[in-house]
């Protein structure tokens, strides 16, 4: 249950990233991200009002507020990095280093108690060197300072954010996430209020919008769910396997070829999740 939370969490991630990477080539990436967060925090709130769940321990030891504004913060400094490298060129440059994000959680989890057999292992290996490898890193022409720059970034403000996460989601998933929303929602409406735009969307990209929104809130929710179901450890890996997801989309619709080395990867991760969740 818990890999396949993992796994559909991946997808939703994956998917709208290719939006917001889509849309940042267009707008500038902060405003795409401060109008998809600020959904979010609407779609949390009504899950808050028909689930519940309002009652879980916010503060001291174990509560989720500290840990979900953490990893608000650290998330959208992440995004940020994500949807610029996206936008400043071909999505498979930032993708793959971005996905080592989950090597964070997964140290922190193995030094807090959290452990593996050895083909548990050796599918981890297998799942993260083949996300690397099926978002297709760039090499061939160098690797561009910026872009390297902001994958490092994003990877760093990813991992760190789901670390918190995991931490939140033991007391409780829901609240983590809103809180995570309503500390991303301070920052969307301080730049908003600085530059005096709402990010000059069309009608016609509202849906865009609205989609990535739910879908990067799911994400999380369905991650941090996983990880009190089970391995904290396998449930991010897992859920690492998103830029497989918007490689494919990226080669679907904006016809970016798809190298030999991302079918390798694709074929080396899909056998590091089977041997996972076999074991």
């Amino acid at each position: 249950m818990a890999s396949l939370l993992a796994l559909l969490s991946s997808v939703l991630w994956g998917t709208a990233d290719f939006e917001g990477g889509r849309l940042s080539k267009k707008h500038a990436p902060i405003a795409v991200l401060g109008f998809s967060q600020v959904v979010g925090l609407l779609f949390g709130i009504t899950l808050v009002v028909f689930i519940g769940d309002s009652g879980a321990q916010a503060f001291g030891d174990g509560g989720y507020l500290v840990p979900g504004i953490c990893a608000g913060f650290l998330g959208y400094f992440g995004l940020i990095c994500l949807y610029a490298g996206l936008a400043s060129g071909s999505m498979g440059v930032v993708s793959p280093i971005s996905a080592l994000s989950a090597v964070v959680p997964l140290s922190y989890s193995l030094m807090h108690g959290d452990s593996l057999s050895r083909i548990t292992s050796i599918g981890i290996v297998l799942a993260l060197v083949g996300a690397f490898c099926a978002s297709g890193p760039e090499l061939s022409q160098g690797l561009p300072i910026r872009p390297l720059l902001l994958a490092i970034g994003a990877a760093c403000g990813f991992g760190t954010s789901l670390t918190f996460i995991s931490i939140g989601s033991q007391t409780s998933p829901l609240m983590t996430m809103v809180t995570m929303r309503v500390a991303t929602f301070i920052v969307t409406i301080a730049i908003a209020l600085r530059y005096r735009t709402t990010g000059g969307f069309s009608k016609s990209e509202y849906p865009s919008l609205i989609f990535m929104g739910v879908a990067d809130f799911l994400a999380n929710l369905l991650l941090g769910i996983a990880c009190t179901k089970g391995s904290v450890s396998v449930a991010m890996v897992l859920s690492s396997m998103y830029p497989i997801a918007t490689a494919l989309l990226a080669f679907r619709f904006l016809h970016e070829r798809l190298h030999r080395v991302q079918y390798v990867g694709i074929v080396l991760a899909v056998s590091g999740v089977a041997l996972i969740s076999a074991f």
